[in-house]
């Protein structure tokens, strides 16, 4: 079964027929950079238009930064905060044509992973922590997703979160690995006395160097690298809108 899965980024926005039963792009993907500002308008005219390029008729899953309650964005993380209160769901629908089901980016990702990547196979308590521009987050509990965690903002010597251990940071403090990773390994500790996860799987544009940090770690929790990199999103969209087959 196909269904097109799309994930709208603070820089770029891509999408993809996805095979959901093998977990797998049956195209290439197609990427438009995210327009500035991002709007709601802008940003779902660009949606269209990958809808568009594949010709594709039928039901879309789509990602969005942002804590999304039955298709609405309540937050607004690296967009514009005129999303704050939008019907996204709605929007695109309606710019469509087709049916939608718009859910939050770290949950699609968790997802994919969770069926297709480092988490399969996995019960008990199983974080998955999307490391990047911020640190997004999914908590899974025997295969089931609680939706909309945000333990990027979790407060942490005063800052939030991810202002102190997201790979923005590292990049823009130019932070050594090592040194980042001690920043990182605070941060998850924190998130591992809180929740006693069973794993932690680290996805993010920052898993393709997990051999940089992840020997620095020293949690007790075991950490793995997560998998399906940049195409989890779009993967875990697609199998989140499967209901509306």
């Amino acid at each position: 079964m196909e269904i097109l899965g799309i994930d709208i980024g603070g820089s770029g926005i891509k999408g993809a027929p996805v095979d959901i039963n093998q977990g797998i792009l049956t195209k290439d993907r197609y990427r438009i950079p995210t327009p500035q500002p991002a709007v709601p308008e802008a940003v779902t005219d660009v949606v269209a238009e990958i809808v568009k390029h594949f010709k594709w008729n039928g039901a879309i899953g789509c990602t969005f930064p942002a804590i999304m309650k039955h298709g609405v964005a309540f937050s607004a993380a690296n967009v514009d905060e005129a999303w704050i209160g939008t019907d996204a769901q709605r929007m695109i629908q309606r710019k469509t044509g087709d049916p939608v089901k718009v859910v939050n980016d770290a949950d699609a990702a968790g997802i994919a992973e969770m069926h297709f990547g480092a988490g399969r196979g996995h019960n008990g308590v199983v974080i998955v922590l999307t490391i990047g521009t911020g640190i997004g987050s999914a908590i899974f509990v025997n295969g089931h997703l609680l939706p909309n965690t945000e333990l990027g903002h979790l407060e942490l010597r005063g800052k939030i979160g991810e202002h102190r251990a997201s790979d923005k940071v590292r990049s823009d403090k130019d932070l050594s690995w090592k040194k980042w990773a001690r920043r990182l390994n605070e941060y998850m500790g924190h998130i591992e006395f809180l929740f006693s996860p069973d794993l932690f799987i680290v996805g993010g544009g920052v898993s393709k160097k997990y051999d940089k940090f992840l020997p620095y770690l020293t949690l007790e929790t075991e950490v793995v690298p997560a998998q399906l990199r940049n195409d989890a999103g779009i993967i875990g969209a697609a199998m989140a809108a499967q209901e509306l087959v």
